[in-house]
């Protein structure tokens, strides 16, 4: 295998649960039509609630709830690998959620879980942002093994740490679903995108949220794929859509032998 195709999908999630599960398929059922066996969805793909605290009611048992029926059942059916983007799942803590990213292999069997360890917080003007307040942060660094290499999982505000990109160790493709706000997003997602990329010497996929949305939230959108040099190969500024491209093995293999940045490491 030479190569294989990944697709990114972008949304611009609702209070509806089922109004997102049906832009989900559609933009899924796109992807794996232009040749995508693994596609990942956005953070908080599933629902974008009026007021924070609305994740709450959807939050899920781990094996457990119409969301992970969803993307079991979408991922047998296309026979695809579905990184889950992110959906709420019931946290140890009271009146708190984990926000977690689940994936599905071909046979619809959940085979990985990361749990979104670095909460967002943000306050400019009349914009405010606290995860932490209906969040339970996770704790562990996770990678999965497929057919196509190792796969590092981090979401959204991750990406501004890069020392859990370096704990992850040799990756084939990193995955980075998220909901960037425009303001944060504007300045910094690409940037932090590429340096990603370049500095683990590996592919990143990148699932955004990309518009304006019911609860007057505007996220930057901006869906990408990048590759080991840093070069941005495909991109999806705003609304819904997906981006599909290909994990070149032999380029990958090419970059880190012209620049063996990975073996020079002391630290």
């Amino acid at each position: 295998m030479d190569s294989i195709k990944v697709a990114a999908v972008q949304m611009v999630s609702t209070p509806v649960v089922q109004e997102n599960f049906a832009t989900a398929r559609r933009l899924i059922e796109d992807a794996t039509a232009q040749g995508a066996q693994a596609v990942l969805l956005p953070e908080y793909w599933p629902f974008m609630g009026m007021q924070d605290i609305d994740k709450l009611q959807h939050a899920e048992p781990l094996e457990g709830g119409l969301i992970q029926e969803f993307m079991s059942s979408i991922a047998r059916e296309k026979k695809i690998w579905l990184i889950g983007g992110t959906m709420p799942l019931v946290a140890p803590e009271p009146n708190k959620v984990l926000n977690s990213m689940l994936v599905f292999n071909p046979d619809g069997l959940m085979v990985s879980r990361y749990d979104k360890i670095h909460l967002f917080s943000f306050t400019k003007g009349e914009e405010s942002y606290d995860e932490s307040a209906t969040i339970m942060h996770g704790r562990d660094v996770t990678v999965f093994g497929a057919p196509f290499g190792m796969v590092g999982l981090s979401v959204c505000y991750d990406l501004r740490f890069p020392e859990l990109y370096r704990a992850m160790g040799e990756c084939t493709m990193i995955v980075v679903p998220a909901a960037f706000t425009y303001t944060t997003g504007r300045a910094h997602w690409e940037i932090l995108l590429r340096a990603r990329a370049i500095e683990n010497q590996c592919y990143v996929l990148a699932a955004a949220q990309g518009g304006k949305h019911v609860n007057g939230r505007r996220t930057w959108g901006h869906s990408m794929l990048i590759d080991p040099w840093g070069e941005v190969k495909a991109v999806l500024p705003e609304g819904e859509g997906v981006i599909v491209g290909e994990i070149n093995f032999g380029l990958l293999q090419q970059v880190r032998e012209n620049l063996p940045a990975l073996k020079h490491r002391k630290l």
